[in-house]
């Protein structure tokens, strides 16, 4: 959720929080109670003085009960007026859903509340909550007496203090034991590291805070398809700003991202196929940490996944060039968020290949020769799998068993991939290395669909012979029975 719808949401669920206010801003009503604690000066009036819910006309019976209108404390907190005292923490976000619920449409509507009792409900902190006293509930991020609207910088949930507010529970190892032992508990001091922590400590407002990527009330585990912050749902989270234009023109930031990223083979893996162990943004960028990969740290980001490929790299030609010219490595051939699948036309001299941005095939670059035998070799493995493949296939209409041939034509599958890593080492003898099993086993698999094909024209041919002569055995015998019919005619007459 962007950090600026979240601040319209938060300002919304806060209009309301005791019971139902006056259908406009008025000075609060007759209650005794608050003059009472005022007189006697206890920090629960001091608070409430200026609290939102004071400000809209709602008493402290609003949430505890009683009649407000008596100054007769036996009155005032009569169980007969329905006093409560103080809610039980457990019983706090069904106080505070009378209003902030979905059963309040009427006072939702006039004030554009969220029903954020239903979104509390399916989150996180509603099940530690039942599990554990100490859990989460309304009262743990709002306040309680000194509520204030998300507007003003005092309230726990403005935006450049929903931060500190996290951290109080999520940055506290002892009290997180209790919930989620396993949960990391430095992430605020990871976020101080991010674009958008820095931000944030200089007092931008609408930079990404806890709530724009965990939501506010609904705040749901990572293993929740249904989270924001689910492996499929990362990216749509992170284009909630990263792809509004508007939004981003105050940074100067880019907003093809998304739209890059749905396209390549990443995101097609992930939104797609649902393959969850395919990146999203916070695989490159990070979650609480999140910034751009510099120069440097590009190959390292790409070989936490391709390791292999970071290996060959790093002991490459092309890794000393390109540091020379301060260029990021494996994006400078393969792009950041748009990335394709790689093939054979990478290697080459005519555009789209990142070969051509900076060789070229005019005598007078010394690369130029070896990226035709590099591209050679790709192409003898590749080539060489089509035509297995399609004898193959022709040898299985026929009705031969090329099973095994089949079979084995996957090892050339994997050369192939073995290739395609061994020439980020840009050297003739590991591409060969890599690509020669492959090439062998597609030749063979070839030779074994032809003799299979060869086999059938055999077997045909042979069908045809055999069917002449049966045909020829079928006449000689009929011309002898003919004739031994004849001769009996002829010896009875």
């Amino acid at each position: 959720m962007r950090a600026g719808t979240n601040l319209v949401l938060l300002v919304a669920a806060l209009l309301a929080f005791g019971g139902p206010p006056p259908a406009e801003a008025a000075p609060p009503a007759r209650d005794e109670c608050f003059t009472c604690h005022q007189e006697q000066e206890t920090p629960e009036a001091a608070g409430y003085s200026h609290d939102i819910h004071r400000a809209r006309g709602v008493t402290c019976a609003g949430c505890h009960g009683g009649d407000p209108t008596s100054d007769d404390g036996d009155i005032a907190m009569s169980k007969a007026k329905g006093f409560r005292g103080v809610p039980k923490k457990q019983d706090i976000p069904a106080l505070c859903g009378s209003c902030h619920g979905g059963e309040n449409e009427g006072l939702r509507a006039r004030y554009k509340l969220e029903d954020a009792l239903t979104d509390y409900k399916e989150s996180a902190h509603a099940k530690s909550l039942d599990a554990n006293t100490k859990g989460a509930q309304c009262v743990s991020c709002h306040g309680v007496h000194g509520i204030a609207a998300v507007t003003d910088p005092k309230s726990p949930v403005h935006p450049t203090r929903v931060v500190d507010t996290c951290a109080k529970c999520h940055g506290n190892a002892a009290y997180m034991r209790d919930f989620n032992p396993g949960l990391p508990v430095d992430q605020k001091e990871k976020y101080l590291t991010s674009i958008h922590g820095k931000k944030h400590a200089a007092g931008d407002a609408k930079v990404a805070t806890c709530v724009s990527c965990h939501s506010n009330h609904a705040v749901r585990t990572v293993k929740d398809p249904r989270s924001p912050v689910y492996p499929t749902q990362i990216p749509a989270t992170c284009a909630h700003c990263h792809a509004d234009a508007k939004y981003m023109a105050r940074y100067g930031i880019p907003t093809s991202q998304y739209e890059d990223y749905k396209g390549s083979v990443h995101g097609k893996a992930l939104l797609e196929k649902s393959d969850l162990n395919a990146p999203a943004c916070n695989s490159c960028h990070g979650n609480h940490g999140a910034a751009p990969p510099g120069v440097a740290s590009v190959v390292a980001v790409c070989g936490q996944c391709h390791q292999s490929n970071e290996q060959l790299y790093e002991g490459s030609v092309h890794k000393e060039h390109f540091e020379k010219k301060n260029l990021g490595g494996c994006v400078v051939c393969h792009g950041n968020h748009g990335v394709q699948p790689t093939a054979d036309t990478m290697v080459a001299f005519e555009e789209p290949s990142p070969c051509a941005s900076c060789h070229v095939d005019d005598g007078t670059d010394e690369a130029a020769p070896k990226i035709h035998r590099l591209r050679a070799l790709l192409d003898s493995l590749t080539v060489g799998q089509e035509k297995a493949e399609e004898v193959l296939a022709r040898a299985e209409n026929l009705g031969m068993d090329v099973s095994d041939a089949g079979y084995t034509l996957k090892d050339a599958h994997q050369a192939q991939v073995q290739s395609r890593v061994a020439i980020h080492s840009f050297r003739e003898e590991d591409l060969e290395e890599a690509a020669r099993p492959g090439i062998v086993v597609a030749a063979e698999a070839e030779k074994a669909g032809q003799d299979a094909i060869g086999e059938y024209r055999f077997r045909r041919q042979g069908l045809v012979v055999s069917t002449l002569i049966v045909t020829f055995a079928v006449i000689l015998l009929w011309l002898k029975i003919r004739q031994i019919e004849r001769r009996q005619r002829d010896e009875d007459a």
